[in-house]
């Protein structure tokens, strides 16, 4: 059974079926204690669920307390998130490598093309002084598979990292420089470089380190610095296996194993279809909502996840995220809010 989800997941063409959906929550019912019983204490059995919007999404804080699996295996890792000092950090059990590798290089290459043909640069600091974190293991395999000799993480040393940029430049060589939020405003405030052939990409986190700006904010002072550089930004978490990327306007947009959907804010169990409407009979519209997140790749933990984030649905089914709901436990890699 996990086999053949896993095949038809990954074999999706453009637009995810809702009775695929369907299939993986009923699996993941019947699989994972936890999740059976967070579903039985809303009083929302299968039988219940007839709509993906039917579907109860697991609060992401379980990730803090509870072994989250569907099955019963020895987890291969774990991915765990940053946290600030004296936060409780959420853990992520990986049965297989193989199914996160298989989605955030599927994912990757729809938005970005082969690695092959890019140079891949990470600038994450924080994440490499620390195991276990999801963000570095995808840059790291990105960087093997780019195979490029100048691709690399960076630490702290600018000056390198500016020749090298400058180097691809001068080359006319596309490059993608993965950086977290903080380090990026260090690098572009010390070497201010007009690059043509290179996107940055920030994956937010300030750490505590800088003054919060709103994402506009962010994007404005590294195009002053960068000059026609275009500035992308990723949206993933711990707690997922995939991840949604945003061009220039900030709208993210997903794989097709990955959909987002809404939820009020004040009613966590109603839950908004996707472009923004709610469940047919009702004339409400929302704007605004919390994320909630079907990723299918979490096959071995929970693929409905309800999100600490607030974010806009577009109708063409991109997401803007407005940042973190209110009194909700502040990530390390989530400080940055719009």
């Amino acid at each position: 059974m996990r086999s053949e989800l896993i095949h038809k997941i990954f074999s999706v063409g453009k637009y995810l079926p809702d009775s695929l959906v369907l299939e993986v929550f009923r699996y993941q019912y019947d699989q994972n204690p936890l999740y059976r019983q967070f579903c039985s204490a809303i009083h929302r059995p299968p039988e219940k669920v007839i709509n993906i919007t039917d579907i109860p999404f697991l609060p992401i804080r379980f990730f803090k307390t509870h072994a989250v699996k569907t099955g019963d295996f020895e987890p291969e890792t774990f991915f765990e998130s940053s946290g600030t000092t004296g936060t409780i950090n959420s853990r992520h059990l990986v049965r297989s490598l193989d199914i996160y590798r298989e989605s955030f290089t599927r994912g990757f290459e729809i938005f970005y093309g082969m690695p092959q043909d890019l140079c891949i640069i990470g600038l994450l600091p924080a994440y490499l002084e620390r195991q276990h974190s999801s963000l570095v293991f995808m840059v790291d395999e990105l960087i093997r598979l780019s195979g490029h000799p100048q691709s690399g993480f960076y630490l702290y040393d600018h000056d390198k990292l500016s020749e090298t940029l400058l180097s691809l430049e001068k080359n006319g060589q596309r490059a993608i420089l993965i950086g977290v939020t903080f380090a990026l405003l260090d690098f572009a405030d010390k070497f201010p470089i007009n690059l043509h052939h290179t996107i940055i990409m920030e994956t937010g986190g300030m750490k505590g380190r800088r003054k919060e700006l709103t994402r506009p904010e962010l994007h404005q002072k590294l195009s002053n610095s960068f000059g026609e550089a275009q500035i992308h930004s990723e949206y993933g978490m711990t707690e997922l296996l995939s991840q949604a990327y945003s061009a220039d306007n900030g709208i993210f947009y997903s794989p097709p194993w990955l959909k987002i959907l809404f939820r009020e804010e004040d009613d966590p169990l109603v839950v908004v279809s996707p472009g923004g409407h709610y469940p047919p009979g009702d004339t409400r519209r929302v704007k605004n909502g919390a994320i909630n997140v079907i990723d299918l790749a979490n096959i071995d933990s929970c693929c409905f996840i309800a999100t600490d984030d607030m974010g806009r649905m577009h109708p063409d089914g991109g997401f803007e995220v407005l940042g973190r709901i209110d009194n909700s436990d502040i990530r390390g890699c989530s400080l940055m809010t719009i």
